[in-house]
């Protein structure tokens, strides 16, 4: 049917009203009553797919006797009472009341089937008469005690009963399905043969999800294990309770009250309890309590901006929303990941904390409690009327990864047990673990802008906050914490590099160096200042990512075992930085990174074999026979090595010269020796030369390969065809452990 049809079938059925004086001022009554029953015509024909051809010719109202809560409010066909406190006043109470009414009096004549269907009408009437908000504002009831109310009263013919049902339409986050499903009936014409139970209408329909499991990297973000529907957002428990904790400037020592449901928090429950035993035990009583003293933070505080971005939508009205006992908001167990990796950096305290859960709180006194110890862990169960779990939640997060875990129809403890192995799934072989490297040490820190694509936040003491979209100064980023790109890598760029910059997935700090003086012998030209410096900016990504990443930079076309033993080479490095007591840094003076690529099957097998036994830095280098010839000013080479330059000779891996020097009137030669790599790094030398000559004020350096040629051999290795273990035994000596 189209709109025009609809239209014209709807003010076809709608009744004339008629007022008896009673009821004052009548033509404002009527107009009132008019566009009431306008809009529950308009709910009808959204949820049941067409406008109902039936409707009463006149509808009375007029002045009601006392209503006793047992009239329901249901009342007779084509009579509405009402009462009116202030004659001549039409008040929001008066409004409601007619829109109730008008609800019972448009199924009464839509619906004629469903007139002894006392919930269905008494439900039909809450929802659209829009009263349920008002009903939220009474004080918190749980889902199992309004399910009992209405039990009690199964005519809804009791304020407890009503409060109790507009409670669990409350759950709903949009028109219950169940409810969705009768109107569709009633327009059919088929026959009302089963009342609405309340386990219809309290059913949240979650049952029907399937299990979904998603591991996460604290370091640089990556998905690491997703098994089912991770995107599908789900009301989620007590899961979010510690974004409440996390959000609070004061947490109050409330009394443990007895008797009531929500501070049945588990056995051995002090008198007094705090917010870390509240949110270790997830007492909802305290967070309600909380509440209600009026220091607890609203809609999440701080943390709302970063739920919302996740894909929380709207603000959570009270606390019962915020901490999942009703059921309205819902979130998926990806953005729960994401929003857990940033809270886990803001705030490790509370990580520290729930860290505890196995020992004290939800997960404790279980066979899998023990394989939990220093895991932080949050539990949340979404139950329904009848207090069945629908399904659990577990977020767990280790020094590594977050993982998050849904399962339809249990509680969290019944899978508890899941959690250690699927940390160990999603860290795979190895190589989830963090690496640190300073990086764009040799560029004006600023001069570095950074973009988020995903969801950037800095943090600032523990607060996050979130950075714009565009291009922004990675320093004005990093100045107060660090900074976190959500769901995509950071793209950095900066002068004289690629316009689109490059991909770095994970966690940027700030963190200026020491000074730097160079030792003697050491080139002191501003570059290599720079790199010996260290950079202000450090980057945590995982030790994978990192030696791709440093792999990609040295030779992205190698492959095979000789991609493998490099990688080896690479990840041991990063544990043995050449800048004492800070990290490896991403010039060629430590190892070049220029950014996270994506692994291949080389890198992830390297870092799944044993470490490398050496206790030391392990050099390495392009290599190869192909012949070079490069001239560099004779000022240039002597800014290095001094003045009065006489020869040059190479042995071994080192630069013997010669300088004639002139002391107390007596000129002599000045012998003198440095690692050759000084000198071919000061000058940018494809490699260490195999020798060198003298043409006016130039020298001449004639050589093969690429590198500084100790360790091990890139160029040579390609074309071996050792293992990875002959590679690394031949170009260091030692036997490579199994």
């Amino acid at each position: 049917m189209g709109w025009a049809a609809v239209v014209a079938t709807l003010l076809a059925a709608s009744p004339t009203f008629v007022t008896r004086g009673d009821v004052t001022p009548e033509a404002d009554l009527r107009r009132e009553a008019e566009a009431a029953w306008a809009s529950v015509e308009a709910v009808y024909v959204a949820q049941a797919g067409s406008a109902p051809t039936r409707a009463p010719g006149t509808v009375v109202l007029q002045k009601g006797s006392v209503l006793s809560p047992e009239r329901n409010a249901q009342g007779r066909p084509g009579w509405v009472e009402l009462r009116q406190n202030t004659p001549g006043v039409l008040d929001e109470r008066l409004r409601v009341a007619l829109r109730h009414e008008l609800a019972h009096q448009f199924l009464w004549w839509a619906c004629p089937a469903s007139s002894e269907d006392r919930l269905f009408h008494e439900a039909f009437a809450l929802m659209t008469s829009g009263e349920l908000a008002a009903w939220r504002e009474a004080p918190y009831q749980s889902l199992s005690r309004a399910a009992t109310e209405v039990a009690l009263a199964p005519s809804v013919d009791t304020l407890r009963a009503r409060r109790g049902l507009a409670r669990i339409l409350g759950e709903s986050p949009g028109f219950p399905a169940s409810l969705t499903r009768r109107l569709r009936q009633c327009q059919d014409g088929a026959r009302w043969l089963v009342p609405l139970s309340l386990d219809e209408l309290a059913d949240v329909a979650v049952r029907e999800a399937a299990p979904a499991t998603l591991v996460l990297s604290r370091h640089s973000g990556e998905v690491l294990l997703a098994e089912g529907d991770v995107r599908r957002a789900l009301p989620y428990g007590s899961t979010l309770k510690p974004f409440v904790y996390a959000a609070s400037r004061e947490q109050p020592v409330l009394p443990r009250r007895e008797g009531v449901q929500e501070w049945a928090c588990g056995p051995g429950l002090p008198d007094k309890v705090d917010a870390r035993t509240a949110l270790l035990r997830s007492c909802n009583g305290y967070f309600l309590d909380w509440e209600a003293a009026g220091s607890a933070p609203r809609s999440f505080g701080a943390w709302g901006p970063v739920l919302s971005a996740v894909g929380l939508a709207g603000d959570a009205v009270d606390m019962a929303e915020a901490i999942g006992l009703r059921s309205t908001r819902a979130v998926s167990p990806w953005g729960m990941a994401q929003a857990y990796r940033l809270l886990a950096e803001a705030r490790p305290d509370v990580m520290a904390l729930l860290a505890d859960n196995a020992a004290r709180g939800t997960l404790s006194d279980l066979p899998a409690s023990s394989a939990l110890v220093g895991v932080a862990t949050k539990t949340g169960t979404v139950r329904d009327a009848a207090s069945r779990p629908q399904f659990g939640w577990i977020v767990a997060v280790d020094g590594d990864v977050v993982a998050v875990l849904l399962r339809p129809g249990k509680m969290p403890r019944q899978f508890a047990d899941e959690v250690p192995k699927v940390l160990a799934r999603g860290k795979g072989r190895g190589g989830a673990e963090a690496a640190r490297v300073q990086v764009l040490g040799l560029v004006a820190p600023t001069v570095v802008e950074a973009r988020c694509p995903g969801l950037g936040f800095a943090l600032e003491a523990g607060v996050p906050r979130a950075v714009p979209g565009a291009f922004s100064a990675l320093a004005g980023l990093v100045a107060k914490g660090p900074a976190v790109c959500l769901g995509m890598p950071w793209r950095v760029r900066f002068p004289d590099g690629a316009e689109e910059g490059r991909d770095y997935a994970g966690v940027f700090t700030w963190d200026v160096p020491p000074a730097y003086r160079p030792p003697p012998g050491v080139p002191t030209t501003p570059r290599a200042l720079k790199a010996r410096r260290g950079s202000d900016f450090v980057f945590r990504t995982t030790r994978l990512q990192y030696v791709a990443g440093v792999v990609t930079a040295e030779d992205a076309l190698l492959t095979g075992e000789a991609r493998v033993a490099l990688a080896r080479v690479v990840a041991h490095n990063e544990r043995h930085s050449r800048h004492p007591d800070r990290a490896v840094c991403d010039t060629t003076h430590c190892q070049a990174f220029r950014g996270t690529v994506r692994a291949k099957r080389e890198e992830t097998r390297a870092l799944s074999l044993p470490a490398l036994p050496w206790d030391a830095w392990l050099p390495f280098s392009q290599g190869g026979d192909e012949p070079w010839k490069e001239e560099r000013p004779r000022e240039q080479v002597e800014a290095v090595l001094g003045k009065g330059l006489v020869s040059l000779r190479f042995d071994a891996g080192r630069v013997l010269y010669l300088r004639g020097v002139v002391e107390a009137g007596t000129p002599y030669e000045d012998a003198r020796t440095l690692p050759c790599e000084l000198l071919r790094s000061a000058l940018k030398l494809l490699a260490c030369p195999r020798q060198a000559s003298f043409d006016g004020e130039r020298v001449v350096f004639e050589g093969q390969g690429k590198g500084h040629g100790e360790g091990l051999d890139v160029e040579a290795a390609k074309s071996s065809g050792l293992s990875s273990d002959a590679l690394l035994q031949r170009a260091y000596g030692k036997p490579v452990p199994r």
